[in-house]
């Protein structure tokens, strides 16, 4: 069976093969093999795909993901951290960050700018509910998560993604993609302000302020490399390029 998806599916780029989602935590053993099995097969094809690893249900941890030879990674709510200070991604692999796995139903717009200023994916289980005519309702926050999902992705067009990394180490509450010396992204999840390190030499930067509570952008100062203190010219979160 596995063969079969393979041989249908491989011609395509847009392939990521996920082994289970939420699988119990002793089927640690059987994912490593499949990951292996779907790795090797492929080896024989034309093209090769990513395969990802979901984090465990129940009594999981993410120190399996991590371990194994899967590209991808979904972590989960083990590490308390990843919904409230994400770790910065290192490019080992690459981290999908799902609401599903960190709450359940949960998740807010900070979450979302953190996560990926932090270098991850993050992606919202969204009820829908719209189109779905539940009764339910939205869970909290759920609008403006899918607005700050919208606005994440449209910078992740803008800016030169592949070739920006997290780097903490450039400003002061850590939150910052950066390719240093050519455009850096920092978030402020409580405005005021922030110090932030751009390399000297060149050109002066060109700053950009993005309000992402009312969506407006407002054009900064030009200011040359070196250590700056930059202070948000409206209350609330805050996006600076």
């Amino acid at each position: 069976y596995i063969r079969k998806v393979v041989d249908t599916v491989n011609d395509f780029d847009n392939v990521l093969y996920e082994i289970a989602n939420e699988s119990h935590n002793r089927s640690t053993e059987w994912q490593y093999h499949m990951i292996t099995f779907i790795h090797d097969y492929e080896r024989t094809k034309p093209k090769q795909h990513p395969v990802m690893m979901t984090y465990q249900w129940p009594k999981g941890s993410n120190a399996p993901l991590f371990e194994s030879e899967a590209e991808a990674v979904s972590p989960g709510k083990s590490e308390i951290a990843y919904r409230t200070d994400p770790p910065a991604a290192t490019g080992r692999k690459v981290i999908i960050t799902d609401t599903d796995h960190l709450w359940g139903e949960g998740g807010t717009p900070e979450w979302v700018w953190k996560s990926f200023l932090r270098g991850h994916n993050p992606i919202f289980m969204d009820r829908l509910v719209q189109l779905t005519g539940s009764p339910v309702g939205d869970i909290p926050s759920a609008e403006q998560i899918r607005v700050a999902m919208g606005q994440t992705l449209t910078y992740s067009r803008r800016v030169n993604l592949h070739r920006m990394v997290p780097r903490p180490d450039l400003c002061s509450n850590g939150y910052c993609l950066a390719d240093p010396g050519t455009e850096y992204l920092v978030y402020l999840p409580q405005g005021a302000s922030i110090s932030v390190d751009l390399e000297s030499g060149g050109a002066p930067y060109t700053l950009e302020w993005f309000d992402p509570d009312t969506g407006r952008t407002l054009d900064g100062e030009r200011v040359r490399g070196g250590r700056h203190e930059l202070v948000a010219p409206f209350k609330g979160s805050a996006v600076v390029y």
